[in-house]
C-alpha cells in the first residue's frame, strides 16, 4: 500500500511539474520545475527498483545538465520576446510531434489494458541477490567494455572540437607564460620593506 501511495504521488509531482516547465513564461521557473520532475522521476526509478537510473537522474540531469540550463538562462541575456514571435513558423512541425506524442500515448495505453509484462522472459534474468548497479557493472565492464570506452572517446573529442571552437585570440589580453611563472623565484616576487613609523609603504 505504501508503495502504490508513493507511485502515485511521484507520478502526479512529474506530471504536474512536467507541464508547469512547458507553460511556465519564465524560463528560470520552467529549470526549476524540471529539476523538480527529474528528483520525482528518480523517485519513480528507485521504486521499479532501477537506483542505478535514479542515481544518473539525480547526479547526472540535476547536478548537472539542469544547473548549467539554470545558469545559461540567467546569466545570458536572451530577447525571449523576439523568441516568441517565429513560434508560428513552426507550427506544422509542433502540431505533428504533438500527434506522435498522443498517438504513442495511446499505444501505451492500449498495452497496458493488454496484460502485464513478463519481464523475466523479456530480458536477461540476475540473481536477486545482486543490486541493480552491480548488475550493469559486470555488464557494461565485460560485455560492453569497448562501447564504453568507445562513447568514452567520443565525449573527449567532442570537448576537444568545443573547445577548439570557442577558443579565440584576443590582443587587449596579456597572455599567460606558465613556464615564467613556475621558473620565478620567491626572492624574486616578494621584496622586505622597513617604512618609517606613520608612513606608507612606496611601490
Amino acid at each position: 500500500m505504501i508503495q502504490l501511495l508513493a507511485f502515485y504521488l511521484f507520478a502526479f509531482v512529474v506530471c504536474v511539474s512536467a507541464g508547469f516547465t512547458i507553460l511556465s513564461r519564465n524560463p528560470v521557473h520552467s529549470v526549476l520545475w524540471l529539476i523538480l520532475a527529474f528528483f520525482n522521476a528518480a523517485g519513480l526509478m528507485v521504486l521499479a527498483g532501477a537506483e542505478f537510473i535514479a542515481m544518473l537522474l539525480v547526479i547526472v540531469y540535476v547536478g548537472a545538465v539542469a544547473v548549467l540550463f539554470l545558469f545559461v538562462v540567467m546569466m545570458l541575456d536572451i530577447d525571449f520576446t523576439e523568441l516568441r514571435a517565429g513560434v508560428m513558423r513552426y507550427a506544422a512541425i509542433g502540431l505533428a510531434l504533438a500527434v506522435a506524442l498522443v498517438a504513442e500515448i495511446i499505444i501505451a495505453i492500449g498495452a497496458y489494458s493488454a496484460g502485464g509484462i513478463q519481464l523475466g522472459r523479456r530480458i536477461a534474468p540476475i540473481d536477486a541477490g545482486v543490486p541493480n548497479i552491480e548488475a550493469i557493472g559486470q555488464l557494461l565492464y565485460t560485455r560492453y567494455l569497448f562501447v564504453f570506452e568507445g562513447a568514452g572517446l567520443v565525449l573527449l573529442v567532442a570537448m576537444i572540437g568545443a573547445i577548439v571552437l570557442t577558443y579565440r585570440q584576443r590582443s587587449d589580453v596579456r597572455p599567460q607564460n606558465i613556464n615564467r611563472q613556475i621558473n620565478r623565484r620567491s626572492k624574486d616576487a616578494t621584496r622586505n620593506m622597513n617604512p618609517p613609523v606613520g608612513q606608507g609603504v612606496e611601490l
